[in-house]
């Protein structure tokens, strides 16, 4: 199948309240204006470089979501024009997310990573670390950022029920602090979920997927 008809069969599996990010890390910019032409306004990628080449070389109404992980010398190359960073998993990566935001007159919209893995080679916050985070003056304090939500990635696993055990974890943790409003801080987003098992991250409350292989295939 066609990546338009990928693309279009996922959608139309997709509740409405469930965002698409097109997973397009390696992938060439004829399959990403493949799938834009197709209506996809969302990509996501895993390398600060690469985003950035693309985002130039691309139209300017797509938001870029950087799923991977970041090092902290490497945000002011996409601080220009990121809309997501799903992967802050400290709070000196935030920092400096708040610092290259400040430069560029903007605020940046970041998910706080949680590890919720049984695998230890995932990133992430713990629960203690989290509420550490968000109870400090540093965080408190920083005005150029904005915490839409939490992104978990599930252990690499074909046991459905030790998954959904982890995407369970997250949606408990993300209800339990929606109490948590501050100025720079408004929980609305879970980002769990990709294509092998983005169908149960929904059911277990996810709100935004990202999925790559379904869409591109293995071109």
């Amino acid at each position: 199948m066609s990546i338009k008809a990928n693309l279009n069969t996922i959608k139309a599996s997709l509740p409405e309240h469930v965002t698409l990010v097109a997973v397009s890390k390696t992938k060439p910019v004829a399959d990403l204006m493949e799938a834009y032409e197709a209506g996809q306004r969302i990509f996501g990628e895993n390398k600060i470089q690469e985003m950035t080449d693309k985002w130039e070389e691309m139209p300017k109404d797509i938001q870029w979501h950087m799923i991977g992980h970041v090092q902290t010398n490497k945000v002011k190359f996409m601080a220009p024009f990121v809309s997501l960073i799903h992967g802050v998993d400290s709070l000196k990566l935030l920092q400096e997310i708040n610092k290259q935001a400040l430069k560029n007159n903007r605020v940046i919209d970041c998910l706080l990573q949680m590890h919720i893995a049984e695998e230890e080679t995932k990133f992430g916050l713990d629960e203690k670390e989290l509420t550490s985070l968000l109870a400090s003056d540093e965080f408190y304090n920083m005005k150029n950022i904005q915490i839409l939500g939490l992104m978990g990635m599930a252990t690499f696993t074909e046991n459905q029920n030790q998954i959904k055990k982890e995407f369970t974890h997250l949606k408990s943790i993300f209800d339990s602090l929606q109490t948590t409003k501050t100025v720079n801080c408004n929980l609305n987003t879970i980002s769990m979920g990709m294509s092998g098992d983005y169908k149960l991250s929904i059911e277990c409350g996810s709100t935004m997927v990202r999925i790559g292989s379904s869409i591109f295939g293995g071109r």
